[in-house]
């Protein structure tokens, strides 16, 4: 097959338009891939790779070996456009922007790159014509082991957004070659396995080894018994290796890179050692450099594990202004156009050294006086705060400081003398706003604040939802705000339609554009024109039928994956994210347990069937988060096995929850539960997932949910429990054993856990949640909103009972989702924080 005929017509939808054979020619032309095959020939794509960089018989390739084959061929595709873009930049030297992250939860690449380069109907006839299952061979890539959460899904959706929004753009990260763990259940608990992602070669990567940059430390790491070690006063230098990645924009127009960095030591190879028989002494530097950036996010409850955790977040700091900063240089002369050039979004506290380490490159590097490198650095600089728990706003020991990087602490204490010097002129004799606006925090460890480092360091303070923002002001950082008010703004959070909605629900992809056209798929906000189609009873069977076929798919994969059975005919209710107390799982496990209670009492009760689906990964280290994995799946277990709920009543514990999981299991969902305690939660966007997708929410009032709601109508959501003010409030007089003796269905629930119920041949595993729910005041609200939350069930049951009342508040969720698009979000960092222009790449 070339490039040019013999492409099946209408296998996958093209934009408007474009169809048919001509459409991929024109768009291989564009990507200036000539006459070549992809497959069939000795010279296509698909077959040179195989027999050049595997020098097999395409014949008896392995599937992974297919795999790769495909992979490199759609990189060679992509590859001259992704040059393109790179001398555009340089030919036209526009304002770049520059987003730091620890993590970036991209997925797999694959299929997302043939979706934004629309190149589906290419890429599957030429898996036909080699008589291999696309399906199949897409599943022979790994979810890249690069973030853990939110955080990192988020800097994933804005590398696309800014991709197909032709913004300069480049991602800086660090190249793990162990995710966070591979989550493993056994006995019901969760299990840690090593996740070695990068077991094999990753055919998306491209190292570039010429660009490497050279960071020097004021110590030496080393490896002692498979354990990371710091040894101060021993002077080295480590370089970093950049190892870059495609991000495509939708069309294919504009393909900006993710540049990840990987340690590595000087070209030191000892050969005395070597000759002596020891192989591993020989490569001794090499193996503990590249030990840094081996595994994402290591435990920090211990020394060891903070050292290690903080010499990675400096680690990426310093190679990405390393680079940031060359680059510069090789098209501009005066310092004083930094900021016009270059614009840099911290995300979270974890790249907060960006701020002593740009001022240290001015000082020492540039030889700038102290004012002007600090107007520079803060020109420069942007923050994103995600978080309003205590907890996550990071401080490191001043010792390790001392240790790592000496003169960037020399750096932080003067912006420190600075800064308190001005509030006390700006608020005289209020030394306690001073302690806490310090940098430093004084006790027996003295430790760096991150999150005040950031805020003092940047021009831009951003939270990304209303209510997370107005917190961050009255609240969390209420000093920063009163006397920097300029600097504090919301940027409610978004999330890519392409992946969360045209790739991962093709069915309801369909149906859409057969109504309403394909360019929502680039404009969000025209999902507004479903709204009349609500009532349309056409388009209703369309979404209907579309959920029913996104349901039976997920029920037969996950029979195939793990041999558990699912009724497709049940609602599919999910809460599906990190497992914390403040996200309150354990919540949902007591509505579980008041319904189950029901229908013990009454076994001819009549309900709505349901599955309850629990995903999320506890941190290994947090032993409640895990105490309730055990419960859930312990829970699960003692429904399977009772007569009254089968049929009726199902719980699953969904292990290694990872973006491929919840592309599957999103679309086939009709309930989202968004259940955190008012307060707590900064944004979330596995709510906007689910709404985009035409589940319904039941949640309370935090974070983006609450941003829904008023795009949806309250009347479209299930929203109860406590408002952020009322937990407020609460917290001087809040007694949970108040709810335990006054609310019938509470107390029972509790005392089947108490009665052991659930662990009978594990007597006292679960005696620490009457501690959490009961002893110790039971902080997150779990029983003060349990009552509410079965009553919203409820309404929502009922409502399930109507096949075009649902069908109808589903739509007009979807029609109203158009704002929780990461293109409105970036728009808006663009035009308001980052001052940063398209540049378009012709």
């Amino acid at each position: 097959m070339t490039t040019t005929d013999g492409i099946e017509p209408g296998i996958s939808k093209l934009p408007s338009g474009v169809s048919g054979s001509a459409s991929v020619a024109d768009l291989l032309h564009q990507y200036g891939c000539g006459p070549i095959p992809f497959v069939g020939t000795e010279n296509a794509f698909y077959e040179r790779h195989l027999i050049f960089d595997r020098a097999i018989d395409p014949k008896v390739a392995t599937a992974r070996e297919k795999f790769e084959a495909f992979a490199r061929s759609l990189r060679d595709i992509l590859a001259q456009r992704w040059v393109l873009t790179k001398k555009t930049y340089e030919r036209e030297n526009p304002k770049r922007i520059y987003y730091l992250s620890m993590e970036f939860l991209i997925g797999r690449s694959s299929l997302n790159n043939v979706t934004n380069l629309l190149l589906d109907p290419l890429v599957q006839h030429a898996a036909k014509e080699e008589g291999i299952d696309w399906l199949s061979l897409i599943e022979e890539e790994p979810d890249a082991g690069l973030g853990n959460g939110g955080l990192g899904r988020l800097a994933a959706c804005f590398l696309d957004s800014m991709a197909t929004m032709q913004l300069p753009a480049t991602g800086y990260g660090l190249r793990y070659e162990y995710g966070m763990f591979k989550q493993l259940i056994a006995d019901g608990w969760q299990r840690e396995n090593a996740d070695n992602w990068l077991r094999v070669s990753d055919p998306w990567e491209i190292a570039r080894p010429s660009e490497k940059v050279e960071v020097k430390m004021n110590c030496t790491i080393q490896v002692r018994g498979g354990r990371f070690e710091v040894i101060p006063g021993r002077p080295s230098t480590l370089y970093g290796i950049p190892f870059d990645r495609p991000v495509v924009g939708y069309g294919g127009k504009t393909i900006n890179t993710l540049r990840l960095w990987a340690a590595a030591a000087p070209d030191v190879f000892d050969f005395q050692e070597f000759g002596a028989g020891d192989f591993i002494g020989a490569l001794g530097e090499t193996l503990e450099a590249e030990s840094l950036t081996r595994v994402l996010y290591p435990d920090d409850s211990t020394t060891l594990g903070r050292q290690l955790r903080f010499a990675q977040e400096n680690f990426l700091v310093a190679c990405s202004l390393a680079d940031i900063v060359r680059r510069f240089r090789r098209l501009n002369r005066d310092w004083a156009r930094f900021p016009e050039k270059a614009a840099i979004q911290l995300n979270d506290t974890h790249p907060a050294m960006a701020v002593p380490e740009l001022m240290r490159i001015l000082l020492d590097d540039a030889h700038l006086g102290w004012d002007e490198a600090w107007g520079l650095t803060k020109r420069t600089l942007a923050y994103t705060n995600h978080t309003l728990l205590p907890e996550a706003l990071e401080k490191w020991p001043v010792e390790g400081f001392e240790v790592l990087v000496p003169r960037q602490l020399e750096i932080i204490y003067e912006i420190n003398r600075r800064l308190l010097d001005q509030v006390r002129k700006r608020f005289p004799g209020d030394e306690r706003r001073v302690e806490r606006m310090s940098l430093v925090e004084e006790g027996n460890e003295r430790k760096i604040r991150m999150a005040n480092m950031a805020i003092i360091g940047s021009h831009s303070t951003n939270g990304v939802a209303a209510v997370h923002s107005k917190l961050l002001r009255t609240s969390t950082v209420k000093d920063f705000a009163e006397m920097f008010p300029e600097r504090f703004n919301n940027k409610t959070n978004g999330v890519t339609p392409r992946r969360w909605l045209l790739q991962a629900n093709p069915g309801l992809s369909s149906a859409i554009t057969a109504a309403i056209g394909d360019g929502w798929i680039t404009d969000l906000s025209q999902l507004s024109k479903l709204k009349p189609l609500a009532r349309d009873g056409g388009f209703r069977d369309a979404f209907l039928a579309s959920k029913a076929r996104a349901k039976v798919e997920f029920a037969d994969w996950l029979k195939r994956t793990s041999g558990q059975i699912v009724d497709p005919n049940t609602v599919f209710d999910c809460q599906i994210k990190r497992i914390h107390e403040y996200k309150r799982q354990l919540l949902n496990a007591l509505r579980i347990i008041v319904e189950y209670n029901r229908l013990r009492e009454n076994p001819n009760l009549e309900v709505v069937p349901r599955t309850y689906f629990f995903a999320g990964k506890a941190a290994p280290a947090y032993r409640l988060a895990k105490l309730i994995i055990k419960f859930i799946n312990n829970l699960a277990e003692t429904i399977d096995f009772d007569p009254a709920t089968r049929g009726r009543l199902k719980v699953i514990f969904l292990p290694e929850y990872n973006v491929s999981l919840a592309e599957r299991l999103i679309p086939a969902s009709d309930v989202s539960n968004q259940i955190s305690t008012a307060g707590f939660e900064a944004s979330g966007t596995s709510n906007m997932k689910f709404m985009l997708n035409g589940a319904l929410t039941v949640g309370t009032r935090d974070g983006a949910t609450i941003e829904m709601a008023e795009e949806a109508g309250e009347d479209n959501l299930f929203l109860f429990g406590l408002t952020v003010e009322q937990v407020e409030g609460s917290k001087g007089w809040y007694n949970p054993h108040w709810h335990y003796e006054n609310e019938a269905e509470t107390k029972a629930a509790l005392d089947l856990i108490f009665s052991g119920h659930f662990n009978r041949s594990e007597p006292g595993i679960f005696d620490p949640l009457r501690e959490v729910l009961l002893t110790h005041g039971d902080y997150y609200r779990h029983l003060a909103d349990l009552t509410s939350y079965c009553q919203a069930q409820g309404r929502l049951g009922e409502l399930y009972r109507d096949a075009c009342a649902w069908a109808e508040k589903a739509i007009l969720n979807v029609a109203s989702s158009g704002k929780f698009s990461s293109d409105r979000t970036i728009a808006q960092y663009a035009a308001e924080i980052w001052k940063a222009e398209p540049c378009p790449v012709l």
